[in-house]
Parts: C-alpha cells; sequence; structure tokens
C-alpha cells in the first residue's frame, strides 16, 4: 500500500483547481503535479477563530487537522498574537553567528528543564524539516569528530515521514509509484513499517514485535553496527495514518540502539508540545530516553515558523573532549534562534502549561470513546486514537483489510461530504486523520464525530451507488 501527504485540506473548497484558460497562478503550493504546476490554486482559507476556520464561501469548519498538526492552542489567540507584536516592536532580528537574544535563550533554558533526562542543549531552526535535517548532520558531524567517518548510515521505517529537505526526505517510508524526486539513498536503511493492524496474520502483537526487533538486529549484522549512526523514529507515524506501535516496540528498539552504539533520534515534530498531553511525549508516553528530539509544529502553535533539536549533553561532553577542538560544526540557518519565534514559543510553553495540557490529558479518554464509534461503520478498518490524534483507515472488507480494491479516493470523498457539514478532515488514500486545536471542548468533539461518521455513511453510500464497493451503510 502506498500512501500520499500530497491531499492536505482536500476537499470541496480547497482542492487545486485549474485556473481560467491561459491564466497563471503564481503561489505554487507544496507537492504539486507536474501538469498543473504553475496552472493550479487552491482555494483559500479567510480566517480562523478557536477550533474553526471559515472558507471562501463562508463556511464555518471545524480544524480537524488543527492547520498540519500544528494549531495547538487554537486559532486567533490573542496571548500569542500581542507576544509576536511585542517581540516584533521589541527587537525583530539578530543575526545568530554574532550575537544571541534573551527570548532564545530563555526557551533553551526552559525547553532544558523539560526535556526528559540528560537532553540539555537545543539547536533552534526554522520548522521540522530543517531540525530533522540539523539532527543527520550532527551525528554526521559527531561521528567524523570521534574518529568514524564510516558511522554514518541512517536506519528509518516505512510509514515514516521526517520533511522534505533532501536528505530528510530521503528517509521518508512511503514511497509513490509517481514519485520523481532523487533522495540520498546510498545514506539510508528502512525498517518494515511498524503498524499492528498490517502485521501479518496469525501473527500476535507480541510476535509483531519480535520480528520487528530481530529485524533491526539482523540490518546491524548485515551492515555492521560500525556503519550505522543513528536509527530515526516518531513515536506515533502521523503522516502515516496515526500508526501507534505496540507497547514496548520503542524500548526495544532503543535497547538495540544502546547496544550498539546507535544515536536514536526521536522526531516529535508531531508529538510534542501537547498533541498527546506532554511537553515531549518520548519518555512520559512511552518509556523511552532518546539522544535527540526534534520538534516544530506546536512549539508555536503554528503562529511563527520554528523548530529545533534537542541534544543529549553526552554528546556534547564527547565532542569536547575529542582530539579536534577547532572542528567547526558547519551548520546554521538565518532565523535559527529567532527572537520573535522564540518569544511566541515561550508565550506557548506558558498557555500548555497553564490548564491546555491538563485539558487534554483529561479528554483524551473522551476522545478516544467517541472516536472508536466510527469502528462500527463497514466501511472503516480501524480507528487508532492517540492523545488528541486519530487516524480512521477505510478497507474494502474486515476480512483481507485490503484498501486497494475500494476508489483510492476515498479519504477525498470523505472530506468533500464533511466540508459541506462543517469539518475539515487530512486524507490520505483510503485513510482520514483527526488532531484538532488542542482547546477543543467535549461538545465540539461530539459535533466532530458526528459529522465524521455522516461524512463516511454518505461516501459508502456513493461507494455503493457507483458499484465501487459492496458493502453496507452499517
Amino acid at each position: 500500500m502506498t500512501v500520499s501527504h500530497s491531499e492536505g485540506l482536500a476537499g470541496a473548497s480547497v482542492r487545486a483547481a485549474p485556473s481560467e484558460a491561459g491564466e497563471i497562478a503564481p503561489l505554487v503550493q507544496p507537492w504539486p503535479r507536474a501538469g498543473g504546476i504553475g496552472a493550479t490554486s487552491l482555494g483559500p482559507i479567510i480566517s480562523g477563530d478557536g477550533v474553526y476556520v471559515e472558507d471562501a464561501q463562508g463556511r464555518r469548519l471545524i480544524d480537524g487537522p488543527a492547520g498540519m498538526w500544528c494549531v495547538n492552542v487554537g486559532h486567533r489567540n490573542k496571548a500569542l498574537a500581542d507576544a509576536l507584536h511585542d517581540q516584533a516592536m521589541q527587537l525583530t532580528y539578530t543575526s545568530p553567528w554574532y550575537t544571541s537574544n534573551n527570548p532564545a535563550e530563555t526557551l533553551a533554558r526552559a525547553l532544558a528543564d523539560r526535556a526528559p533526562g540528560d537532553l540539555k542543549h537545543v539547536f533552534f531552526t526554522t520548522g521540522g524539516s530543517s531540525a530533522v535535517e540539523t539532527a543527520l548532520r550532527l551525528m554526521q558531524f559527531y561521528n567524523n569528530v570521534r574518529g568514524r567517518p564510516e558511522k554514518k548510515l541512517i536506519v528509518s521505517r516505512h510509514g515514516g515521514y521526517h520533511g522534505s529537505t533532501y536528505l530528510s526526505a530521503s528517509l521518508n517510508g512511503r514511497p509513490r509509484v509517481d514519485d520523481w524526486m532523487d533522495s540520498a539513498t546510498g545514506l539510508t536503511c528502512k525498517l518494515s513499517c511498524p503498524d499492528p493492524f498490517r502485521r501479518p496474520a496469525g501473527v500476535s502483537r507480541d510476535a509483531f514485535e519480535d520480528f520487528l526487533e530481530a529485524e533491526f538486529r539482523e540490518l546491524i549484522e548485515q551492515k555492521g553496527a560500525e556503519r550505522i549512526g543513528a536509527f530515526i523514529a516518531e513515536p506515533v507515524q502521523a503522516s502515516g495514518g496515526l500508526l501507534v506501535p505496540t507497547e514496548h516496540y520503542l524500548e526495544r528498539m532503543r535497547a538495540v540502539c544502546s547496544e550498539h552504539d546507535i544515536l536514536f533520534i526521536a522526531d516529535e515534530v508531531v508529538t510534542a508540545f501537547g498533541r498527546l498531553g506532554h511537553i515531549f511525549a518520548s519518555r512520559d508516553v512511552f518509556r523511552v530516553q532518546p539522544d535527540m528530539i526534534t520538534f516544530a509544529k506546536g512549539v508555536t502553535s503554528g503562529y511563527f515558523p520554528l523548530g529545533g533539536v534537542m541534544v543529549s549533553a553526552r554528546i556534547f561532553e564527547e565532542l569536547r573532549r575529542s582530539n579536534h577542538p577547532d572542528a567547526m560544526f558547519l551548520h546554521g540557518f538565518t532565523y535559527s534562534s529567532h527572537p520573535i519565534g522564540c518569544a511566541v514559543a515561550l508565550r506557548n510553553l506558558e498557555l500548555l502549561e497553564n490548564g491546555i495540557l491538563d485539558h487534554v490529558r483529561s479528554l483524551s479518554g473522551y476522545f478516544q470513546e467517541r472516536m472508536k464509534t466510527l469502528a462500527f461503520l463497514a466501511l472503516v478498518g480501524d480507528v487508532r486514537v492517540c492523545g488528541l490524534m486519530a487516524g480512521v483507515e477505510c478497507v474494502a472488507d474486515r476480512t483481507s483489510n485490503n484498501p486497494l480494491q475500494l476508489d483510492l479516493d476515498v479519504g477525498k470523498r470523505i472530506d468533500r461530504h464533511c466540508q459541506e457539514l462543517g469539518l475539515l478532515v487530512r486524507p490520505l488514500i483510503n485513510m482520514c486523520v483527526i488532531s484538532p486545536p488542542l482547546v477543543i471542548t467535549k461538545d465540539q468533539v461530539d459535533q466532530l464525530v458526528e459529522i465524521l461518521h455522516k461524512g463516511i455513511s454518505l461516501t459508502m453510500d456513493d461507494l455503493v451507488r457507483e458499484r465501487l464497493w459492496l458493502g453496507r451503510s452499517e
């Protein structure tokens, strides 16, 4: 099965559409296809407030994806808008090569205090892709300085997503039949997707964990531990369709990394800053102590582009003890440690810790209970929920769990119906992903689930009418 992330906020009002004959579209947005590049545009979202957005047709929609997993404290939050404005009027920008700034220093200290274990250092970037790129380049630098230039291979998983830069995109584990992009294949190795729903028939969850660990060990035996520099994993594979691993999977992979001196990088671009009810989820939710954590998105709730990498103090201590004190980590961005982004992140952190994290933890059980009611629909094969994020996977039948006999635009079909009813979802081929703003209420959860239930039901009717599916409506 292949899955595309190009669907975005796809549907009736925001689907890519051709411009008028002969007209160009000056704005080129992510993931265009060659046949329409420079000649297609997406319908605009006009405004947002709390958990809602309004489209160009004046429809008020629940923002089911929270933008793109990021608008955690909701739209039109005055506290964050004021923080952005006040910092811009105090200090707009200063070069990170020659100076520092108070918001960056304060935020770094605050994150070091909250990160698990010895993750006491942070390198700020501009977003998730640049955060992952930074972690990988730091791994390379670390091994070069330690006299291990061959220890550079990066292990990721099928089903994962880590970014859009050349190196981070090379780790993505969801190739498409129409993928025309180059990648650094010589630097990467991919393990099986740890999706329990797609485990082989007749294999228990425990046996599946055994297989995944054995596969990693076999790869190390084949490639050599002296050549593998890092293992990178999203605690929950978000853009893969909300794939939640088995109970001890991440702990077992962490143990293998420790045994073979392989850096464990937790990609928390989605799961950090409240999505699972904690600032960082690796240890608090999954009992794993990483060597690095990448983050972005929720760190500013999408109000300003900012990302970063939390780094183990051990890594920096080993660099300082090396025989190459003049070796330079030649890496950075013009907007590293941006004072406005850091000021917004500090205020966002206050908001999260002053009630929103507690709200997420208290609401998560109810959100899961309500989302799981969708499993009774005949089109739905699996409903996965973790914190305030959920994935609904549609299948042709529950015996084979085969999505390929369905119309592969089933996710888009559901989204189109949902938009007409007042909800944006994120469609992924045969799946729908939901990750609403963390300030969502119980009543709004009920509204979201009711609309999604109706949207799936209407899609089932469409598929039966078009003879694309033989299932029943309930």
